[in-house]
């Protein structure tokens, strides 16, 4: 890969040293630049940015994946990293645990007066509102959209927390002990948040489901006993499932992408 992106930047450079000049093999670049009009001279700078953009790129990926190597070895002491678990589930998990009950009731109760709304027309079954709801939230909303808060909330926290021990040179003291700084720090809070998160969409499916027919029947949009009509019709526990797994996927993301920006970072 990198013999590629060389091969690019060796490229890249040629055509735009023969675009400004037509002797530009046998000139240096900067004289070929001083001497180029404006415009040439933004397009070589906006070329240069966007492979520099390009490679930096490609390296991050790769130094994300070295990362992960690290991470995922074996631990040293598992009882240490067991109390850790215990400890970045409480954090992680029992914190956001406000947060989510607010937004997912709320979001429920929006996603059914929505659709109670757009809905209204004799030729649509009484409960089609809470079959439409169901497929909305259980599939869509709770997975996606408490993932992203929590992106916020649990991905800024490991980033920050990370960070300053990079910074303040603590996770240098780790690697100088022979402890594996990655594994120690990382390791916990991606098992924390692959188990906890889970639990954390199925409590927002249901508390949306219960602010949506709250909601929809106190506006008087939809009765309660259609609504839950609408709720079984036809129910499969896979949708339960694919949104549990939509939850595990994004807290790897999370976790291991606020992970890797908080050991890497400089300053």
């Amino acid at each position: 890969m990198l013999l590629t992106v060389l091969h690019l930047s060796n490229t890249l450079w040629a055509t735009i040293l023969f675009t400004l000049h037509e002797k530009a093999t046998t000139k240096k670049l900067y004289d070929v630049l001083w001497e180029a009009p404006f415009s040439q001279k933004i397009c070589v700078i906006s070329q240069s940015i966007f492979l520099l953009q390009f490679m930096n790129f490609f390296s991050d990926i790769g130094n994300y994946f070295l990362l992960l190597k690290d991470v995922f070895k074996r631990p040293q002491n598992r009882h240490l990293y067991k109390d850790q678990v215990f400890s970045e589930m409480v954090s992680i998990g029992i914190g956001s645990l406000p947060i989510v009950a607010v937004v997912s009731i709320f979001m429920g109760a929006a996603v059914v007066i929505q659709l109670a709304a757009n809905l209204d027309n004799p030729i649509y079954p009484l409960w089609v509102n809470g079959f439409a709801s169901r497929k909305t939230i259980v599939l869509e909303f709770s997975p996606t959209i408490i993932s992203l808060i929590l992106a916020g909330k649990v991905g800024s926290r490991i980033t920050s927390e990370i960070g300053s021990m990079r910074i303040s040179e603590q996770i240098d003291a780790l690697d100088v002990m022979g402890v594996s700084s990655a594994s120690y720090l990382i390791l916990p809070k991606m098992i924390a948040c692959l188990l906890f998160n889970p639990a954390i969409i199925t409590l927002s499916i249901f508390l949306a489901l219960f602010g949506g027919g709250v909601a929809g029947h106190l506006s008087g949009l939809i009765t309660m006993t259609n609504f839950l009509m609408g709720l079984r019709l036809e129910f499969q526990a896979y949708e339960i499932f694919y949104a549990i797994i939509k939850g595990v996927v994004f807290a790897f993301i999370i976790t291991s992408v606020s992970g890797y920006r908080g050991y890497t970072v400089k300053g």
